[in-house]
């Protein structure tokens, strides 16, 4: 495909890998670069050499993506700062989603265009990821050259892409967490409690993967707001009550600050003030302030 830039990426782990395999099957020229040898699919090749040295292909390259952790982003920036290796013609972008273009600060000299593009997507599967972002959206940041670049590639990838402010990055990711690898610990705790009523690891999973996909089928096609069922949507007090006495005082502590952001979802179904405050108090919290008389 004409007119698409070099996209070179740094950090060939799950992300890299995934958004690597998944740009080069858009019709993208795709470079990738590790500190060690491994093996990438095809069609992707992987050059490697040491951290402080830059990968040969960055001349080439119109845009640099650092698919790094987060704590590794501004010492890898700062390499390729020292090796004099980023330019003015260069964008670069990193991918993370709690970080806006100040992780890059040590190439603000370079004169590149910097920002982030952070796809609302896990990646677990690197041969997947095409499929799985398709789709998805993606959160852009940064300097304006750098903002158009990341919506190409997330167009060319069948992404919605939009745009955040620096710093609305910290709790636009903490939202992600939420949503996806905090309902991962929160299924763990159920599979958890129901080993503990008797069953096995696996069938206690095995019983509970129905009820969790009929919960995402529900939010397939429900807000949150309308998909909340249970006790304390019921504003059913005993049951919150037998539930408590069973816990042991961690899982006491979870399902309480879980129930309260529950009792504000209810509250906002139309739960009477009443009814919420016996939840509250049968929960040992104060009524969530969207309910709360000044």
């Amino acid at each position: 495909m004409r007119g698409l830039p070099v996209v070179g990426i740094i950090g060939p782990g799950r992300a890299g890998v995934g958004l690597a395999l998944a740009l080069a099957r858009a019709g993208y020229d795709v470079r990738l670069h590790g500190r060690r040898k491994k093996p990438v699919p095809k069609p992707l090749a992987l050059t490697v050499g040491p951290e402080h040295q830059p990968p040969a292909w960055i001349p080439q390259a119109g845009v640099v993506i650092l698919a790094v952790r987060d704590d590794a982003i501004g010492p890898l920036a700062d390499a390729l700062a020292r090796a004099g290796a980023i330019h003015a013609e260069h964008v670069v972008l990193h991918l993370s989603g709690a970080l806006g273009q100040e992780a890059l600060g040590a190439l603000v000299g370079s004169r590149a265009a910097l920002g982030s593009l952070h796809p609302l997507q896990t990646v677990s599967d690197p041969e997947r990821a095409g499929d799985r972002l398709k789709g998805a959206w993606a959160a852009v940041e940064g300097m304006p050259r750098a903002v158009q670049a990341a919506e190409q590639l997330a167009q060319s990838l069948g992404m919605h892409a939009f745009r955040i402010a620096s710093k609305a990055k910290a709790i636009y990711h903490a939202g992600a967490v939420f949503a996806s690898n905090y309902c991962v610990v929160v299924e763990a705790v159920a599979q958890r409690l129901l080993r503990h009523a008797g069953l096995s690891d696996a069938d206690a999973w095995r019983a509970l993967r129905p009820l969790v996909e009929g919960t995402l089928e529900n939010l397939s096609r429900q807000a949150p707001l309308e998909a909340l069922t249970g006790p304390v949507a019921r504003g059913d007090r005993a049951t919150i009550r037998r539930h408590l006495e069973a816990l042991t005082h961690d899982d006491a502590v979870l399902y309480r600050a879980l129930g309260r952001a529950a009792l504000e979802l209810a509250q906002k179904q139309g739960m009477d003030e009443t009814t919420a405050a016996q939840v509250a108090a049968e929960l040992g919290t104060d009524l969530p302030p969207v309910m709360r008389k000044t």
